[in-house]
């Protein structure tokens, strides 16, 4: 290439990277070189020389859904507005998951960890090797900032206004082991029901609609319940289909919640009460945190806001349907609900 437009290859180097002066006649020979050479960059030449993968990597505990597809959209729209490449990792439970971290993690230039994918400690021990982390929907772990959305307060928000519908036998669907977003759902709701309403967890094995189905069909048959807050809006939708499957009316014998507002939420029916959380917002927002760490810049957790969307699985009408804000997004150096 330096031959043909009959300058150095220092002066090449310079045009490509863009990172030094060079005259307007000089840059238009080297780049109509490259053009008539075809050449691309070689993105392992450049990390051998750099030190530098050019790719950054986020773990996921599933794929499936779109919860996980519009927070990956997010991610992945930020990392392309910066040219980095993103590398995917879902552990779908597996036992080595663990291992398939740190083995990503010897592939990026930094990492978001999202959910329960892997414990505590597996984070500890990668910031120790001075590795960018961010953590995604779970609290800091450490010096590990985290980005997620609010869900204790929001949870006891959606509580209130289902006990105003004069539910007062409860259950909260979902595992609050699984996740930490779900355990502080799951932690909201008992703060809002304490004193007032009796609440019943039962626990699913995955949050999809053929879960919350078979969730559903236990719910229903084990009769006393008026009112399921789920932990997302496809357990919601399988809860409600078990129930009508049983011979019961929604929102009439048994009032049904979700959480996330998918694009399904409000075209189901009938329509989901549910929780809009910011989803594509928490993948940008985690990488634009992550490539602060990469940069060595300051990085501080984020913590979204929810709101209530009340539409007519609560039982109110279709002209009563609103969003209630109960939070607005802010950073914190300390992660709170």
């Amino acid at each position: 290439m330096a031959a043909r437009a009959g300058v150095s290859i220092a002066t090449v180097s310079r045009v490509l990277r863009g990172n030094a002066p060079v005259a307007a006649a000089t840059r238009d020979r080297v780049i109509a070189a490259a053009d008539a050479l075809s050449w691309r960059p070689s993105r392992l030449a450049r990390a051998f020389v750099e030190q530098s993968h050019g790719a950054v990597g986020i773990v996921f505990p599933d794929l499936g859904g779109p919860y996980y597809s519009r927070v990956i959209a997010g991610f992945e729209d930020a990392a392309a507005e910066r040219g980095w490449a993103v590398l995917i990792l879902a552990a779908h439970g597996r036992p080595n998951a663990d291992e398939l971290v740190c083995d990503l993690a010897d592939r990026v230039d930094g990492l978001v960890v999202m959910g329960s994918t892997v414990g505590d400690d597996v984070v500890e021990s990668l910031a120790a090797r001075r590795l960018p982390l961010v953590v995604l929907a779970r609290p800091p772990v450490g010096d590990v900032p985290a980005v997620r959305a609010r869900n204790t307060a929001t949870a006891a928000a959606l509580t209130e206004h289902v006990l105003g519908h004069d539910r007062r036998r409860l259950a909260f669907v979902g595992d609050p082991a699984r996740s930490p977003d779900v355990n502080e759902r799951w932690f909201g709701v008992r703060r809002a029901a304490r004193g007032r309403a009796d609440v019943t967890l039962i626990p699913v094995d995955g949050f999809d609609v053929e879960h919350g189905y078979k969730a559903g069909l236990d719910l229903v048959t084990g009769g006393g319940i008026d009112a399921a807050v789920c932990a997302n809006d496809e357990i919601a939708i399988g809860v409600i289909n078990a129930a009508v499957t049983a011979g019961h009316t929604v929102p009439g014998s048994l009032v049904v919640t979700g959480w996330d507002d998918t694009p399904i939420a409000e075209r189901f029916h009938p329509p989901l009460t549910t929780v809009r959380q910011p989803l594509h917002d928490l993948g940008t927002r985690a990488a634009h945190v992550l490539f602060d760490r990469v940069e060595a810049r300051p990085a501080a957790s984020v913590l979204l806001g929810t709101s209530v969307v009340v539409r007519q699985s609560c039982g109110c009408a279709a002209t009563d349907a609103t969003t209630v804000s109960t939070a607005t997004s802010r950073r914190t150096r300390k992660g709170t609900r």
